[in-house]
């Protein structure tokens, strides 16, 4: 039987936090990308049948408010902190998703006796190139035909707009806004953070969509090699998102590296 997936609430610094939580045993904290996890994700469930998985939505995106002037990568890496002291757990595993691989790096730097193993998974947040290479495909700027196409290896998985109710098309504005403020200058990435990733201690898997081109694989190579010990795989006919593309080959990386 597949775990039960709950929604919970969790007041973290006077934010409301929207929370699924499924599974027992050790606790993984998901941190999604440009969209939150779906309550009925097949990689949520497949990675719940082995542990305790804890993914909550950035404030501005889901059931989750993003209060006046919290609008920095700063103030979410704040909150993720002290979610992380709130959870109780001595020590938790991350996996960041996108813009979620980005503050799960930051986290690990900023607080590494208490996070375990680490997965980054298509990650942003560093840069690779010069300065006038771009690394990260500008999501904002480009003709929406050009993102889907860069980020997904089969187009049928991308969201269909014009079948969304109106309640999610205004969740989906608003997590758009909300990433814009969070990411938008400098674009989706620290130009620090590149410096720092020598200093990670956490055991990591640098994990990959073989087809992603808003990060392509060759920006998660050399952000694996900036990782002490850092693994390095790739996920063939998959995009930006293979934990919904590739579900099951995406929890087998997962659960293999989480549980050796």
């Amino acid at each position: 039987m597949p775990p039960e997936t709950t929604t919970d609430r969790i007041a973290v610094h006077g934010i409301e936090m929207e929370v699924l939580r499924l599974g027992a045993g050790a606790p993984v904290l998901f941190l999604h990308g440009f969209h939150p996890a779906r309550r009925d994700a097949r990689f949520l469930e497949l990675l719940g049948r082995r542990m305790q998985v804890i993914a909550p939505c950035h404030p501005g995106f889901g059931g989750t408010p993003r209060p006046k002037d919290f609008e920095s990568v700063y103030d979410l890496l704040h909150l993720y902190g002290q979610l992380i002291e709130t959870l109780g757990h001595p020590r938790v595993s991350l996996i960041g998703s996108s813009f979620g691989g980005w503050l799960a790096a930051e986290l690990a730097l900023r607080m590494p006796s208490r996070i375990d193993r680490l997965v980054l998974v298509d990650s942003l947040g560093i840069k690779v190139s010069g300065r006038e290479t771009p690394d990260i495909l500008d999501i904002f700027n480009l003709h929406p035909d050009k993102v889907r196409a860069a980020t997904w290896h089969d187009p049928r998985h991308a969201p269909d707009y014009d079948a969304m109710e109106d309640e999610a098309l205004i969740a989906l504005h608003r997590g758009r806004e909300a990433l814009s403020l969070y990411g938008w200058h400098p674009y989706m990435h620290h130009p620090r953070l590149a410096y720092w990733l020598p200093a990670i201690k956490a055991t990591t898997l640098v994990l990959w969509g073989a087809s992603d081109g808003i990060v392509k694989p060759a920006y998660g190579k050399a952000m694996a090699r900036l990782i002490p010990g850092a693994q390095f795989a790739q996920i063939a006919e998959a995009g930006h998102h293979p934990e919904i593309e590739q579900p099951d080959a995406f929890a087998d990386h997962v659960t293999g590296f989480l549980s050796c």
